[in-house]
């Protein structure tokens, strides 16, 4: 009894944890609603193993990451206490004799075992407690050219996301504000140049709802991502309530025999595309540092974060079997949330019906502000890697502008962001969810060897600890490229 009751409060302290609520916001995101579409065409065995196989991998760089969050704080630590000593012998020493074994004392940090200063003191050197971004981790344990491959690979694929996001919230309000929501709008296509109110125009309403977006929303990039706290909580109980509304309806459906869906067991030619479709479905390592740094008690993060890849992946398998399995293949929209805002047979209360047309943004206008925080924090630390402040203007203004015109600009421009998105999602999407983590694990591992003794060790060490994961996660990274690739020539081709 004790260990169930001890099972029921970790689960529900994981679901109430603030920081285990942002990582659900992040990960699931628009990206989810278009995973039907994906199922139904590779066939519901084929996606069910990919999903999970996907989400395991996921999983594995996270703990990459967070394991590097750790060896980080401990390397910053060592360096800290090791120039309060070297001071402390300068500030003693008089004569030139002192002064060499000062120089002999500077060399020993590549060589003194960290455990002998731990066991001195109190404090764990591999706590958490410094945010360390992974622009910083990156010039800790990468080379010159590491590092500036890793900020072009963060910096577009974070721009992209951004503008994705800026560019969605305001055609999803522009379709709900326009009429685009009858029960017969299934079969009418509209264009920009029809008008939307009056003599106001679609396209004109889009940038009326983006200008709207950008107000409310970008003054977060000045700021952090915690002030964000209860909106997020708010937005994460929508976000159920959300999936769970287009679940059981589903399963209405599907109970009253009146399931459409009969997707194939298996094809072969609809996996390129799933690939497409779930490269953002496990996103978060690049926003870690931001959402497990604030969280006070770390002691079971590792069981937190895993508790919740598992709920996710939970609501994917749901959310899509019971999608295809309730509606015809052919007639699944690109954003699932469609086909409930445009049949009245499934879903005839037009608030509802409604609410699910806004969902999108909810989910996007609750990541835009993370993602925004985490691309300022990035750029400030490859502008100035070895510490120090700026000048308030430029911490407070420069940057966070520098981070928010950019996509909101070329959300202005144009609202076909199809290409922007295979090039986000298939390269620098990849290379953040699995590369870089896989990377920095290992060069982490190595550079701190020297200075760890052999009972030292990081608390927040990876459960795959063994170097085969980490060759494993780059085999798969190019797998994943190929296959991208593959789809993008084939799909150019089609055309």
């Amino acid at each position: 009894k004790r260990k169930l009751k001890r099972s029921f409060y970790i689960l529900f302290s994981s679901f109430c944890h603030v920081g285990l609520v942002y990582m659900f916001n992040l990960i699931v995101g628009t990206g989810a609603l278009t995973m039907p579409k994906a199922f139904a065409r590779a066939g519901w065995v084929v996606s069910l193993a990919l999903i999970t196989f996907l989400g395991f991998m996921s999983y594995m760089t996270t703990t990459f990451v967070i394991e590097v969050m750790a060896a980080a704080n401990a390397q910053l630590r060592w360096k800290r206490r090791e120039q309060e000593e070297v001071d402390n012998s300068d500030s003693t020493s008089e004569y030139s004799d002192d002064d060499e074994v000062t120089c002999r004392g500077r060399s020993e940090p590549e060589t003194r075992p960290i455990l002998s200063v731990q066991r001195s003191g109190q404090a764990d050197h591999f706590d958490i407690v410094e945010r360390v971004e992974m622009g910083q981790m990156a010039s800790m344990f990468f080379n010159k050219v590491g590092v500036n491959m890793f900020y072009i690979c963060i910096i577009v694929y974070l721009y992209g996301d951004l503008a994705i996001y800026a560019a969605a919230v305001p055609i999803s309000l522009m379709e709900v504000a326009c009429g685009n929501h009858s029960c017969s709008a299934g079969s009418v296509k509209y264009n920009d140049t029809d008008p939307c109110w009056g003599s106001v125009t679609r396209k004109d309403a889009y940038r009326v709802f983006l200008s709207v977006f950008t107000v409310l929303l970008g003054p977060f990039t000045f700021f952090n991502a915690q002030k964000t706290k209860y909106l997020q909580i708010l937005t994460s109980l929508m976000r159920w309530i959300a999936f769970t509304m287009m679940i059981i309806l589903a399963l209405i459906r599907i109970g009253k025999d009146h399931g459409a869906g009969h997707p194939p067991v298996a094809s072969l030619s609809g996996v390129p595309n799933l690939f497409g479709v779930c490269v953002y479905s496990f996103m978060c390592q690049h926003s870690l540092p931001s959402l497990v740094t604030p969280i006070s008690n770390k002691k079971r993060v590792g069981s937190l974060v895993l508790f919740d890849y598992i709920l996710i992946l939970g609501f994917y398998v749901l959310l899509s079997f019971t999608a295809i399995f309730c509606f015809d293949s052919a007639l699944l929209y690109d954003m699932y949330t469609l086909n409930f805002t445009d049949n009245c047979d499934v879903l005839d209360i037009p608030v509802l019906r409604y609410f699910l047309g806004l969902f999108p943004v909810f989910t996007i206008s609750t990541n835009f502000p993370i993602i925004a925080v985490t691309l300022r924090n990035n750029w400030k630390t490859l502008f100035h890697r070895d510490g120090g402040t700026y000048p308030w203007v430029v911490d407070r203004v420069v940057f966070p502008l520098i981070t928010l015109v950019p996509p909101i600009v070329v959300a202005f421009c144009t609202h076909n962001l199809e290409s922007l998105v295979g090039i986000t999602g298939a390269y620098a999407g990849t290379g953040i969810q699995y590369i870089v983590p896989a990377f920095l694990v290992f060069y982490a591992r190595r550079h701190l060897e020297p200075v760890m003794g052999r009972d030292a060790v990081n608390k927040h060490r990876s459960p795959f600890r063994h170097s085969f994961w980490v060759w494993f996660v780059l085999l798969w990274a190019a797998f994943c490229l190929m296959f991208v690739t593959a789809n993008i020539i084939l799909t150019d081709t089609k055309k």
